[in-house]
This record gives structure tokens, sequence and C-alpha cells, in this order.
């Protein structure tokens, strides 16, 4: 895990215009980022054209360019890289779903989709499209998946950033593993 103060202070530098922040903060958040990405992604990575260092590489260029660059502290930089990464999962995704012939969605399970979710870019859409409708409905639950899911966040951690208690969070992270078993028509038990 990467030092607190010394990323809060560089987001502060970077907020300032100094563009140097900004490379000194990839290379203190690199690992961390590259950690997400590899549990996100699963073990079967190989079988993928996109790799771990490539998600990270794609979802620092949009972050480079998210909220105006304007980050409160280190929670909020992982919040808004986990939506990064989400977006450029989906859109490969989208990408490879459409380069294949056919391709009706199917229904999966939830444990299909997280772990390992790569194994097909239909269960990433199912997902994508389940969180779009959680969202729709209730927005908070949908935020404490991605931020849990694709930010690597912690309850204590996406509790602060959302401005909840941890077992709100804890609360909403199971209503939402459930709501989603449902909509995915999973029959085994989700991720922890």
């Amino acid at each position: 895990m990467t030092d607190p103060e010394r990323t809060i202070r560089l987001l502060r530098r970077m907020r300032a215009g100094d563009d140097g922040a900004t490379e000194e903060l990839l290379s203190l958040v690199h690992g961390e980022l590259m950690a997400i990405a590899r549990r996100v992604m699963g073990p079967a990575r190989g079988a993928q054209t996109l790799q771990p260092t490539a998600l990270v590489h794609e979802a620092w260029l949009r972050l480079a360019h998210a909220e105006g660059g304007e980050f409160d502290d280190r929670t909020h930089f992982l919040a808004v890289a986990a939506r990064a990464m989400r977006s450029v999962l989906i859109d490969h995704a989208r990408k490879r779903k459409t380069d294949k012939r056919g391709g009706d969605r199917e229904r999966v399970t939830l444990d299909q989709v997280i772990v390992p979710f790569e194994e097909s870019a239909g269960d990433l859409l199912a997902l994508d499209d389940a969180m779009e409708e959680l969202a729709a409905s209730e927005a908070r639950l949908a935020r404490i998946v991605e931020l849990r899911f694709f930010g690597g966040l912690s309850n204590d951690e996406i509790a602060h950033h959302l401005g909840l208690s941890t077992r709100s969070v804890e609360r909403g992270w199971r209503t939402a593993r459930a709501w989603l078993r449902r909509r995915l028509g999973a029959g085994g038990e989700p991720p922890e």
C-alpha cells in the first residue's frame, strides 16, 4: 500500500499544476494499481488480450483527465481509478464481443463473472449491464460494488469516501451481492 500522506502531497502538487508530481504519483501508485488489475483480471489472464499492465496504463490515461485531475485524497483517487479500470475493461469486452460472431449474452453466475470474468467478454458485459441496472435503482449499492471490486478499497475506505459507516457499507455489500446474484441468475456464493 502506498504512503497516504505522500499521495496526498502529490495530489495537491498535481492540482497546483506540477507536471513532475504526475509522474511521481504514477510511480508511487503503479504497484497498487497493478495489484488491483491482477486481482480483478483473475488467474486466467494469460488467455486475455488485455493484460494487467495495459489495463493500468489505459486507466492511467483516463485518470490523467478525470475530474480535471482534482482528487481530494488517496481514497478519492482510488475510487476514480476503479471507475477508470471498469471503463477500460467494459470497452475492451465490448470490442471483443463485437469481434465475435453472433454473441447473444447468456445468463451467468456472479462467481463466473467475478472469479474470473475474463473467460468471456459476455460475462463482463452482463455484469456491467447488471451494475447499470443496480445504479439506476440503488446508486449507492452499485458504487460500493465498483469501489470494492474494481477499486480494491476496503470497507473502511469505502465508508470514508462515501460518508457512510463501515456497517452501512458491509450491509450494502451484502445487499448488492444478493441483488447481483439474483439479476445474473447465480446459484453459487459470490466473492468475498
